[in-house]
């Protein structure tokens, strides 16, 4: 092992195993969401792989540029500057912790929620320590993403042929939804370029899981290291388009679609010579929203394959467990319906 500038000992935990260098993906379905068979191709890409790529998706760039620049200005401050916003309470500032269950990644971040009834001294004191324009950015970008997202649900909606376009979106566009926005800044590191350090090993930018929400938007730089499982456990990269948005299907809705869709699994590998910028607004909704399978995509109750919880519920049994944890277990009936469900 190379000895390394930062804390060689700290460095062994973010350097993983992985299995042949993943391939490119290719087939990202793409979702024009000015073309009306937007709904067709949102439907088939969750129902196969849980992500697809948005364009035509009315965000001005200016709007993700002015908070990407933002961003980039306050992880460029010194450690100790941003330190005064962490550690996060959730919400503030983090750096290499995920969570508090012992999840490790070469990664720091900003995490901040849009609902009204949370407040966070960490993210208060975020906001005092910078300019008024870092949260004028922050609150320009999730209006405009928030709406793209609900747009994508309504889509989605229509397209399951379920009635109420608006079953999804709904969730979403509550004055109280529990949704929020991560801002992740993956640093180079160049120390691991030197010979025999990766030794086949990757670096882990943040550890493979899925997300418990509704849905996840994500909007990063040019810098690839996404990565999805696809259904046969095969690993593979999502190029980067920095112009474009990553949507990918959580948890609750595996859950509100009774399996048909599959909240997929992701992670980020970190390059040891470019650093990463990425945003990625979480749809979640209020905190006791029922969830559970929708009874028109159910055609018998006793078909259901989770029982019914509140996000409240779901997000604190959640956010106890490990990243990598198949935490959607929690929704399951029986231990029957786990096989069932990964067949779906």
């Amino acid at each position: 092992m190379v000895v390394l500038s930062n804390q060689s000992a700290l460095n062994e935990l973010f350097l993983a195993k992985t299995c042949n260098p993943p391939t490119m993906f290719t087939e990202v379905p793409v979702v024009d969401l000015s073309r009306p068979d937007a709904k067709t191709i949102i439907v088939k890409a969750c129902q196969e792989i849980g992500l697809f790529k948005v364009v035509n998706h009315g965000i001005p760039l200016e709007v993700i540029t002015r908070l990407e620049n933002e961003a980039l200005k306050f992880f460029m401050q010194s450690q100790s500057q941003k330190d005064k916003a962490g550690p996060p309470d959730p919400f503030g500032y983090g750096s290499k912790r995920i969570g508090t269950n012992g999840d490790m990644g070469w990664v720091e971040y900003l995490l901040l929620s849009t609902n009204p009834d949370i407040v966070s001294p960490k993210t208060l004191q975020l906001f005092h320590q910078n300019p008024q324009v870092f949260r004028l950015c922050v609150e320009e970008y999730i209006r405009a993403v928030k709406k793209m997202c609900c747009e994508v649900l309504e889509e989605m909606g229509e397209g399951l042929g379920i009635g109420e376009r608006n079953v999804f979106s709904r969730m979403i566009r509550e004055e109280r939804s529990d949704s929020c926005l991560r801002v992740n800044r993956y640093p180079a590191c160049p120390e691991l370029k030197e010979e025999g350090a990766l030794s086949g090993r990757n670096l882990i930018g943040f550890g493979e899981h899925t997300d418990p929400q509704i849905l996840s938007v994500l909007r990063s730089n040019n810098t690839s290291g996404l990565q999805i499982c696809l259904t046969d456990g095969t690993w593979v990269s999502i190029p980067p388009d920095h112009s474009s948005f990553f949507v990918n299907v959580g948890d609750l809705l595996q859950v509100m679609t009774n399996g048909r869709f599959k909240s997929v699994k992701h992670r980020v590998l970190a390059d040891s010579s470019l650093s990463r910028l990425s945003m990625i607004y979480f749809g979640g909704p209020c905190l006791d929203e029922k969830i559970a399978p929708l009874p028109s995509l159910v055609s018998r109750e006793d078909e259901n394959l989770y029982r019914e919880l509140t996000w409240r519920e779901y997000k604190n049994a959640a956010y106890k467990t490990r990243l990598s944890d198949n935490r959607i277990t929690l929704f399951e009936k029986s231990a029957d319906h786990s096989h069932k469900s990964s067949h779906t």
